[in-house]
């Protein structure tokens, strides 16, 4: 593809509605479903198809993470590259995931293949966060795919360390409030409403971050 070539539909998100709003026209049905699972799945493959370069460098990424993962955490990888690749047309007119992408997504799947890590992976975890949304910023390489994939990797990963790490339910309780919570939340009301829904943000405190702190730093005490 020449250079300056015009990547086609580059609004990821008002595909998205269109897909939803079909899928609320259908009522949910059975054919519904089909119908939009079959157009998400032609859109996500030529979006994929136009940015060889991403879909090459998630691929690696997720081989790479194969290696160091022990065989109950192929699953979460394999479901972290399917995600992946098929979201590809989020980055817009980029045709890299770019290094902040590489980290939220190296984070997402700590689960799996940090475990080697011990008490440190909730450090890692905040150390990369730290870092993805600063790279972003200074390259100017912010883009749909990395806001999406940065949400979805903290709801993972801490939901999974606070049920891991964590022993005392009521902030098992808090954890799943912030972080699974919102996920399952914004997506149902995103079908209900038949377009994308976002999450609101605290404007001065984030509940979410000083969660991190706080079971991290248990964590860290305990051992």
């Amino acid at each position: 593809m020449p250079a300056n070539a015009v990547i086609d539909d580059p609004d990821s998100r008002a595909a998205t509605n269109r897909l939803l709003a079909g899928l609320r026209a259908g009522r949910w049905r059975p054919s519904a479903w089909a119908r939009f699972l079959a157009r998400a799945c032609q859109r996500s493959a030529r979006q994929a198809q136009l940015r060889p370069r991403a879909f090459t460098e998630a691929t690696l990424l997720h081989c790479v993470l194969l290696t160091t993962a022990p065989r109950s955490g192929r699953r979460w990888i394999a479901t972290s590259w399917a995600l992946s690749v098929t979201h590809l047309g989020m980055l817009g007119p980029r045709r890299s995931l770019g290094a902040p992408n590489v980290l939220t997504l190296v984070r997402a799947n700590l689960p799996a293949s940090g475990r080697r890590l011990g008490r440190w992976v909730g450090v890692v975890a905040l150390a990369t966060d730290l870092l993805d949304g600063h790279l972003a910023r200074a390259t100017d390489s912010t883009t749909s795919f990395g806001a999406a994939a940065d949400s979805l990797a903290d709801a993972a990963f801490w939901t999974w360390y606070s049920l891991h790490q964590e022993p005392r339910t009521g902030l098992r309780v808090a954890a799943l409030t912030v972080w699974a919570a919102p996920v399952v939340a914004v997506t149902a009301a995103s079908m209900r409403q038949g377009r994308i829904i976002d999450p609101p943000r605290p404007a001065v405190i984030r509940p979410a971050a000083a969660m991190q702190a706080i079971i991290t730093l248990r964590a860290l005490r305990r051992r």
